[in-house]
């Protein structure tokens, strides 16, 4: 049986020579055997996509958001695309009554929302560059990247107005006009006249915009569309240029590579938009939501609240980071543990019975209709019920996760991979495929993709398995970062973007994400660990909410900092006649080595290597996730700072391993 091939080679692979790296087969997407896809010149900047989107489905539901009213959340508010559409050339015209001119940077600051949009497509109507500002890169971030972008104008939440205008945020003062998403409290108005920036209101602006209409001056596909600055997990935010052609790559590429599949999206798909709009994931999809005039509902600002956002959504698709999909999966077996033994079991049996099918090459909604309909439609209920896609994307997500999502949600679900740096996808799966599983899937439409040998680890693209650096090429490849040629010299070499990540080429040509160029060291017996991929495995552990796997060179064994999972933990205690907080209990010498055996159970049904268990833990009461100074605005750990954060109980736990391996 001959095997199914997703990504196809169209160029050999290179041995190095001369201290050079070896390079590995360059890979694209079958759609694009011969060549990228023709772009269609009507649809080559994002202007473009949005007019021949409101000229198509006018009286369609764009943008949907809740209003706050008698002490609870109401129904969802729609605002049509016609109706967004003026409110955009509206914002544009007042921007251009400002003496705003193309090419100006203009910040957008604020959790998702109808005007965040109508203020990004107000940018690209005059082609103004759209700048996202958001403080999850830590407090500094804004200041800094006001500067550095040399934005004038901020268009702002009411909630967010108080820290642009803080003394902290020293380079505010270069700003000349403030635009809040709602209404301004007068001592905000005062403090930004004394400041002499003009402030305005929602509809004051789109008022000043009415009386002083000018034409739109509409931007050529290499045009800057937006500036995107992502955090990396060390030094200043770095600054992203994507042009118009990018973004339009990006959105037409998912159109053709959608035409493969029977499901079709409808006009009827609804999106849940919580990812921030200032990363890509999130606008990449609204972009191709308004292009294909289905609906965007934003929540409500409350993580913690989603589910009851999509109770009154009930939205079709679902995007998250694997975080979102942990706590789905956590809810879950929570609600599995709370059921009588019989029906606990039959779900069990009724969860293996469709995998098995699935596995056989079944559809996941022909694979067992009698599960679904027993078993699996609560799981579906619990995120509003209409589900049909769930994507995920900006870290990789378990194999144990994906599995139990793709057996229960009663959706099709895939894994995508992409950065701020290829526009959102660089690779995308499949959706009922299980050989996917754990993969992020072949080349995106518009994009190339060869590994490239990182010899300091091991890994060879041309040996078997194929490892090493994914570097990514393509229509959607941004140009550089913002005022840093040196950066962006170390990023693209020979027009392959290197992206850090290291993958793995499979047979069928599909791309598996394993690790982090920089995560991976080298213990002191000469063993390499990754420990980006323990830390994914040891999560599982139910006594786990959060692990930071440490270790380095000069030493033999690997150690971690546990958050452990609140809830389990009570159980725990419960059941072993321990009493207290959250953080008397972490200080428990008995809790610590209930952690340790938990999480050597992990390493032995996962089938880790001796090296690669961990040896000694730290408790830690409160997840890294609240803490901004120790994660990146998507989740990634800052292992610098952590290390900072718990240097002295770390040399203290090796001080003690030590002392105990000696005895």
């Amino acid at each position: 049986m001959s095997m199914n091939k997703f990504g196809l080679k169209v160029e050999e692979g290179k041995e190095g020579k001369n201290g050079e790296p070896s390079i590995g087969p360059v890979y694209r997407n079958p759609i694009a055997k011969n060549g990228f896809p023709s772009a269609d010149p009507d649809l080559s900047t994002a202007w473009q996509l949005f007019r021949s989107a409101v000229e198509k489905y006018p009286g369609n539901r764009m943008l949907g958001w809740r209003d706050f009213k008698d002490g609870k959340w109401g129904p969802y508010n729609w605002k049509t695309y016609k109706e967004a559409y003026e409110e955009t050339l509206q914002t544009g015209s007042a921007l251009r009554a400002h003496g705003i001119e193309p090419g100006a940077r203009i910040g957008i600051y604020g959790a998702n929302c109808p005007q965040w949009i109508v203020a990004m497509e107000a940018c690209s109507a005059h082609s103004l560059i759209c700048v996202p500002l958001y403080d999850t890169l830590g407090s500094g971030a804004v200041d800094f990247i006001i500067e550095h972008a040399e934005i004038d104008i901020v268009f702002v939440q009411d909630k967010k107005v108080k820290e642009l205008l803080n003394a902290e945020c020293t380079h505010a003062k270069r700003l000349k006009l403030i635009v809040c998403f709602t209404l301004l409290q007068q001592e905000e108005k005062d403090k930004a006249v004394s400041m002499n920036i003009k402030p305005y209101s929602w509809n004051e602006f789109l008022n000043m915009g009415k009386e002083n209409p000018s034409e739109p001056s509409p931007p050529q596909p290499l045009d800057i569309c937006t500036i995107m600055y992502t955090s990396g997990t060390s030094g200043e935010p770095k600054g992203v240029i994507l042009t118009h052609e990018n973004m339009t790559a990006s959105v037409t590429g998912v159109d053709h590579f959608m035409e493969e599949f029977e499901d079709k999206m409808t006009v009827d798909d609804v999106y849940i938009s919580f990812l921030p709009l200032a990363h890509i994931l999130d606008r990449m999809i609204e972009e191709f939501f308004f292009h294909r005039g289905a609906s965007v509902g934003y929540f409500h600002g409350n993580i913690n609240e989603i589910q009851e956002d999509m109770m009154e959504l009930k939205p079709t698709f679902l995007a998250g980071v694997p975080r979102v999909y942990e706590k789905v999966h956590e809810g879950v077996l929570k609600a599995l543990e709370e059921l009588n033994p019989f029906r606990r079991h039959m779900f069990h049996v009724l969860y293996n019975f469709k995998l098995k099918w699935m596995n056989l090459g079944y559809k996941q909604k022909y694979a067992s209709r009698l599960a679904d309909l027993l078993a699996f439609r609560k799981v579906k209920n619990r995120l509003g019920g209409r589900i049909r896609l769930i994507v995920s994307g900006g870290a990789p997500l378990s194999t144990e996760v994906e599995e139990f999502l793709r057996v229960t949600s009663c959706g099709f679900v895939l894994q995508g991979y992409g950065l701020t740096e290829t526009c959102g996808l660089a690779t995308i799966g499949h959706p009922d495929e299980m050989c996917m599983l754990g993969t992020v899937g072949p080349p995106f439409v518009f994009t190339e993709v060869r590994l490239e040998e990182v010899p300091e680890m091991g890994y060879d693209p041309l040996a078997d398995p194929s490892r090493g650096e994914i570097c990514v090429r393509g229509r959607t490849t941004f140009t550089g970062y913002y005022k840093n040629p040196e950066l962006t010299r170390e990023a693209i070499k020979d027009g392959w973007f290197h992206t850090g990540d290291i993958g793995e080429m499979m047979p069928n040509g599909v791309v598996k994400v394993i690790d982090r160029k920089k995560n991976v060291i080298k213990l002191s017996q000469g063993e390499y660990v990754a420990l980006e991929y323990l830390e994914k495995v040891y999560a599982i552990a139910p006594i786990v909410e959060d692990i930071w796997v440490y270790g380095d060179s000069f030493k033999s064994m690997l150690i971690a900092v546990v958050a452990p999972h609140e809830g389990n933990t009570k159980k725990w205690a419960d059941k072993n006649g321990h009493k207290g907080s959250i953080t008397e209990l972490c200080s428990l010498q008995d809790l610590n080595q209930y952690v340790l055996l938990e999480l050597k159970s992990a390493a032995e049904r996962n089938k880790l290597r001796g090296f690669e268990n961990i040896k000694g833990v730290i408790l830690e009461p409160q997840p890294f996730e609240f803490d901004k100074e120790l994660v990146t605005a998507t989740m990634k750990k800052r292992r610098e700072r952590l290390l900072k954060r718990y240097k002295l109980e770390i040399d203290d736990l090796y001080k003690r391993l030590n002392a105990a391996a000696k005895r």
